[in-house]
Formats: structure tokens, C-alpha cells, sequence
């Protein structure tokens, strides 16, 4: 069997009770290593095969699972994050069912709930935000043209922006093109998750200097929307003047 484990956003202790035991379980592990904290392979038991995706290709990624799969042993695929977002899971999981390997999914906390967590932030305020979006900006990977972030950017939603921190002055442009006010609240979280987590907060228009005041490229998350800022409606959940399933409105 082939386990597609969702690590966690990077502190090893973020990683889900199920995908921490299948770790202690494997026989092959082969782990996204430029993404992933490597203190998670601690939870491999003596003798687990090991192997660094960043240095092999889909055919040989494939070719080590069938390898474990025939030795009747099994085999976690260690993605960071949730593997469903900007995972690459999906020609994996095609390439296996061609195969006849069975997989299964351990999904985990995607990267976009721990920013929200170090920017100690709710991304879905009343009166702010009732949508997230999470994108990316196009590079060597297109978007849909429908899905540019020009077009996104028009709903004024809450933004997540993923594998775009290298490009900030595009990112702010295309921002600012599709309808975001120049003041709007964002900010870019660096590695959340991990002990070296950086948090910066500006504006949209500040994007570019956050990011070169600490020289970020590459994993961070950029977060844009009303949510970072202080206007927004109370939530009706707790309201005492607001009847639930529960119980009655008391004044």
C-alpha cells in the first residue's frame, strides 16, 4: 500500500496522530526534502528506506513504490502541508492505478492555517471576508486565464497566495489591477509553522519592501484582505440576542 501523508506545515509535532504512525510503520518513505522539516524522518523506525523526492522524477518515484509494493512492504509518500494543495499528487495516484497499486490519502494542516494562526488571524470575518481564495501567481506553471489573479483580486475576497513570494512586484501590479485598494492589509508569513517563522504585515502596495527587507523568495505565504484589518461584524454565534438550535435569545 501507498500512503500519501500530508506532513503538516512544518513543526514535526503538526503532523496528524494517523500520518505519524504510517511514518513509524513504512518500509520506503520518500519525502519532499526541500519542503518538509527533516526532523519528521525521526519518526521513521531503524531500517526505513529513505529517499529525497526534490532529486528524482515521477518515473522514479513510481519505480520505488512498485519496488516496495512488490517486496509486500509499504511505502509513505511525505508531502508538506496537505498534499492536495499544489501537491502534485494527482499523476502519482494515475500513474499507480495503472499500475494496480493500491493508495490511500492522509490528508494534513495545509500551510495556509498555520499563516492564519501565526498572524493570529481569521480569515473569514463577518462584514470582511466570507471567502478564501487560495492561488498562485503563473509562472513556469500557467494559470487558467480565468484564474489570473487580476480576476481573482475583482471579488475583494480573502487572498492566500501560494509559490509567488519571488515575484512581489508582479504580484502587487496584478493586486492592484484587479481592484485591491493600495491600502489594503497584507502581509507575508515566512515558513509558518517552523522555528524560524517570519511574520511581516504591511499593505498591498508594501509588498515588494516586505519582502526584500528579509530577502524572501521562496516559502512564504502572502495573505491579502480586510481580515488583517480591524473593521468587521461580530460573529451572530454567540450573540445573546441571536436564537440557535441550542438555545433562546436572552435579551
Amino acid at each position: 500500500m501507498v500512503y500519501f501523508v500530508g506532513a503538516g506545515p512544518g513543526a514535526a509535532d503538526l503532523i496528524t496522530m494517523r500520518g505519524k504512525a504510517l511514518l513509524e510503520t513504512a518500509d520506503t518513505v520518500i519525502y519532499a526534502g526541500s519542503l518538509i522539516n527533516p526532523a519528521l524522518l525521526g519518526y521513521c523506525r531503524a531500517g526505513c528506506a529513505l529517499h529525497d523526492s526534490a532529486r528524482l522524477t515521477l518515473p522514479k518515484i513510481i519505480a520505488l513504490m512498485e519496488q516496495t509494493e512488490r517486496a509486500g512492504g509499504q511505502t509513505v509518500r511525505l508531502h508538506s502541508g496537505d498534499p492536495s494543495i499544489y501537491g502534485a499528487i494527482r499523476e502519482q495516484m494515475d500513474a499507480l492505478t495503472e499500475r494496480g497499486v493500491a493508495y490511500e490519502i492522509c490528508p494534513g494542516v495545509a500551510s495556509f492555517c498555520a499563516a492564519a494562526a501565526a498572524l493570529r488571524a481569521e480569515y473569514t470575518l463577518p462584514s470582511a471576508s466570507q471567502t478564501i481564495i487560495l492561488t498562485r501567481m503563473a509562472g513556469k506553471t500557467p494559470a487558467p486565464e480565468k484564474q489570473s489573479i487580476e480576476s481573482l483580486a475583482a471579488h475583494g475576497a480573502t487572498m492566500v497566495v501560494f509559490l509567488s513570494a519571488g515575484m512581489p512586484n508582479e504580484l502587487r501590479a496584478a493586486l492592484l489591477r484587479g481592484g485591491y485598494r493600495a491600502d489594503t492589509p497584507a502581509a507575508i508569513v515566512y515558513k509558518a509553522g517552523w522555528p524560524e517563522e517570519i511574520v511581516l504585515r504591511g499593505t498591498v502596495d508594501t509588498l515588494p519592501q516586505l519582502a526584500n527587507s528579509h530577502s524572501i523568495t521562496k516559502t512564504a505565504l502572502i495573505a491579502v484582505g480586510d481580515f488583517l484589518g480591524d473593521a468587521y461584524t461580530p460573529s451572530k454565534l454567540y450573540d445573546p440576542q441571536f436564537s440557535t438550535g441550542y438555545r433562546k435569545a436572552t435579551e
